[in-house]
């Protein structure tokens, strides 16, 4: 979960007990003037997806191994901080360009030699486009198949169903929590839909290019089209009591049903703690408060939930 102010990771670990890790976030990143600044405050989405996700997943990890290799109930070490962190972002943000970006661009220049299209630049921009859209929900689609996947699939649908019962102003307990929608109009599953519909209204109105030129292309823009992106989703969020809007952000919570999966009453407790986490830091904003761990053994949380 992450807050104005910190970011709170809840995990399990083999006894079953819950563990929290909160931070507080990079002022410069979250705090700066770049968040005031509208289109370029976007791209503190794709660090969202990628950095402060990666290390979420990398937190998960360092507890398990902790576990595996003391036995003991120990703060985990940053197992997989520094180089291994960074090279991991750069990895998957690397990744993600060369498949829903280049290879799109890519194919599409091969067919427009194919198809003689080359002059045709609004049609190979849209065949484009839909290569991408097609990559991106086959790809979402696909791993969905993984067992571990749909099980982080559950954890996000977890995290969805929280936000909404706060800002129902729900009680936050497992039982409460689970009669809420699994959508969320701000979820990072409906930027990434929102980038790639940008990116198809955008490059269809570019000239004919080269492949090279044309792949360069698409990469120069992207942070264009993240704000771009950023922006949409920040007004429809804001906006949702208009049903324009609402029927704008369906084709968003469509594809969240994808990544989200209907989580068990652990899973809820979880992403309830880790909001729980969040807003203990928010309350306390302006203290110079540094990185804890702690072990959650809340039995009103815990009990009867497996790990």
């Amino acid at each position: 979960m992450r807050g104005a102010k910190a970011l709170a990771v809840a995990v399990r670990n083999p006894q079953g007990e819950i563990v929290t890790h909160t931070e507080p976030l990079n002022s410069r990143i979250y705090g700066g003037r770049l968040m005031k600044i509208p289109f370029l405050r976007g791209l503190t989405l794709l660090w969202d997806a990628l950095g402060l996700g990666i290390k979420s997943l990398m937190f998960s990890a360092e507890v398990a191994i902790q576990e595996e290799t003391t036995g003991k109930e120990e703060e985990p070490a940053a197992v997989f901080a520094g180089p291994m962190q960074w090279g991991t972002v750069v990895f998957s943000l690397s990744f993600a360009i060369l498949l829903f970006f280049v290879l799109p661009a890519f194919t599409a220049g091969q067919l427009d030699r194919w198809l003689g299209l080359q002059d045709a630049s609004i049609t190979s921009n849209l065949i484009e486009g839909l290569i991408r859209l097609t990559l991106l929900v086959g790809y979402v689609w696909l791993i969905g198949f993984i067992p571990d996947i749909r099980r982080v699939f559950g954890y996000h649908g977890a995290e969805h169903k929280t936000i909404n019962a706060f800002e129902a102003g729900a009680e936050l307990t497992p039982a409460s929590v689970a009669g809420f929608p699994i959508e969320h109009p701000r979820c990072g599953t409906a930027f990434l839909l929102t980038v790639v519909v940008i990116s198809i209204l955008l490059f269809t109105l570019l000239p004919a290019m080269s492949i090279p030129v044309r792949i360069l292309s698409r990469i120069m823009l992207l942070p264009v089209v993240a704000g771009i992106a950023y922006e949409l989703i920040r007004f429809s969020a804001a906006h949702q009591d208009n049903s324009i809007v609402r029927l704008i952000s369906k084709p968003n919570l469509a594809l969240q049903r994808l990544t989200t999966r209907e989580p068990d009453e652990g899973m809820l407790a979880v992403a309830i703690t880790a909001f729980q986490a969040v807003r203990a830091y928010e309350q306390q904003a302006g203290l110079d408060t540094i990185d804890t761990t702690i072990i959650t053994k809340s039995p009103e949380l815990l009990e009867g939930h497996s790990p």
